[in-house]
């Protein structure tokens, strides 16, 4: 999948929030992908229409960007293209909720990617969260998934301690990552557009390749961790490892970890 990124280099349409936007772009381009960040309602169905794959990220909603995403989001599924939506701090705000609303009844989502706040936000179950931090709950993590990915059809990818996808019918866990990823702001939005540029480029078999990413992108944070003790140092070594891991080593970690398992 990373072989296949770098080579036909997809186009990336991401109306994401002002906090990660330069991150985000960064991440995407350290991987092989082309990021094109367009909110504007004016040039939406064109954008998207040009793109292989759109990013939606509701971190700093407004008004114009809700009307922006359901033009792309409504282009995208006339033509096919892959939607991923990451619906940030979702229990923060009515507004947000019902931003996500409106996005979920509008446009065919093919993955959610989230917290399990926002999760339960989504699924409208009662969880403790703060601003868009994911907080905690009394809720099974794995079966709001389950129950979500069933009642809206789609695939949802729930980033954690450990990372659960599931499409309703079969799920995975990814186990791996660092804790400091949790302390620099947009690892969860970059790893959502990079989902939409993997499955850009390979659209099969949804569940193992959204679990793939979500596997190298933690290991690609595991690596960085053991250069950078320190958040901003992070940011710069995670970038880097983005564009250096290679598949080989991820499958190394893959086969060490099962092997304590």
């Amino acid at each position: 999948m990373l072989q296949e990124i770098k080579r036909k280099n997809p186009l990336i349409h991401c109306i994401t929030n002002h906090v990660v936007s330069n991150f985000q772009a960064n991440g995407l381009l350290a991987i092989g992908a082309s990021p094109i960040m367009g909110e504007a309602p004016e040039e939406a169905e064109e954008l998207a229409a040009l793109s292989q794959a759109l990013s939606l990220n509701i971190g700093t909603l407004h008004a114009e960007s809700l009307k922006s995403m359901l033009i792309a989001g409504k282009t995208a599924n006339r033509l096919g293209i892959p939607v991923v939506l990451d619906p940030v701090g979702a229990g923060a705000s009515s507004f947000r909720k019902e931003g996500v609303r409106k996005i979920l009844s509008t446009v065919d989502v093919s993955v959610l990617r989230c917290n399990a706040g926002e999760l339960a936000a989504v699924a409208g179950k009662q969880w403790e969260s703060k601003g868009v931090d994911a907080g905690e709950g009394l809720q099974d993590v794995r079966e709001m998934a389950v129950s979500t990915a069933r009642q809206l059809g789609l695939l949802v990818a729930v980033t954690g301690k450990t990372d659960i996808v599931t499409d309703g019918k079969s799920f995975a866990e990814v186990p791996f990552g660092d804790p400091i990823m949790a302390s620099i702001t947009g690892t969860g939005c970059l790893l959502s557009s990079i989902v939409a540029a993997v499955i850009a480029v390979h659209p099969e078999n949804p569940v193992k390749t959204v679990s793939s990413t979500l596997r190298f992108y933690a290991i690609a944070g595991e690596q960085a961790a053991k250069s950078a003790a320190l958040p901003g140092d992070f940011q710069i070594a995670f970038i880097n490892q983005l564009a250096r891991v290679t598949g080989n080593e991820v499958n190394q970690r893959v086969y060490l970890q099962e092997g304590r398992l």
